[in-house]
């Protein structure tokens, strides 16, 4: 019978194996982020453009991608495509499955972000000579961004965790590095608490950056309420 060992867990806590692996799942997370992010603002602004066609496109790829499991499209991009010729390996597989499965979440957060921002401003800044593309950025999109920030914030505390069913398909991220040290040491309930504190770290950590955002992107808001007070 397996017992505790503490020796076993202090060594893992600082195992650089690990650590590499939990850099590893923080790049994935930043990269699946940046590509789900753009992801999202194009699905966002197609269900907004009014145009039937790419309104539905949209629709309907927010209804595939968040009515199916992540790891079941992963399974088929990384297993079920290359018998059509298509074939990605680990890391591609994984950063396509995350950011396109991620893209459809965001897309939601997104387009509530810019229909916060009232009609009559959009108006009121193309009376003023702003075609569409300096009215969103100059207009829609800073005030959309203080309704974005706090659950896209939310969306990478979830990613982060996210990323460990990457190691399906062999990705080297920390759950993967953990599950091979399993094999090597067995120390099996020693080595999940440490994958399971190392996550709790980066999410804390990632809080904290959260809160910051926050702040910013509200101070104005803020100050504007207290005025009216």
């Amino acid at each position: 019978m397996q017992v505790w060992r503490w020796d076993g867990f202090f060594d893992s806590l600082f195992n650089a194996y690990l650590l590499e692996g939990a850099i590893i799942s923080v790049g994935l997370t930043a990269g699946s982020l940046v590509f789900g992010l753009f992801i999202g603002i194009g699905l966002a602004l197609m269900r907004l453009s009014g145009n039937r066609v790419m309104s539905g496109f949209a629709a309907f790829y927010c209804w595939l991608f968040r009515g199916t499991p992540l790891l079941v499209q992963l399974l088929i991009i990384y297993t079920g495509l290359p018998l059509v010729g298509i074939r990605f390996d680990v890391w591609e597989a994984a950063l396509i499955g995350i950011s396109l499965n991620e893209g459809a979440y965001l897309s939601e957060i997104v387009r509530a972000g810019i229909m916060s921002v009232a009609k009559g401003q959009r108006e009121a800044a193309a009376a003023l000579g702003l075609h569409r593309g300096q009215v969103f950025r100059l207009v829609t999109w800073p005030q959309a961004l203080r309704v974005i920030i706090p659950p896209l914030g939310n969306s990478v505390n979830g990613l982060l965790k996210t990323t460990s069913i990457a190691s399906v398909i062999s990705v080297d991220e920390l759950l993967r590095r953990t599950q091979l040290l399993i094999q090597e040491r067995f120390l099996v309930l020693e080595l999940f608490i440490v994958a399971a504190l190392y996550y709790l770290l980066m999410t804390t950590l990632w809080d904290f950056v959260q809160r910051r955002l926050e702040r910013r992107y509200g101070r104005g808001y803020a100050a504007e309420s207290a005025d009216r007070r």
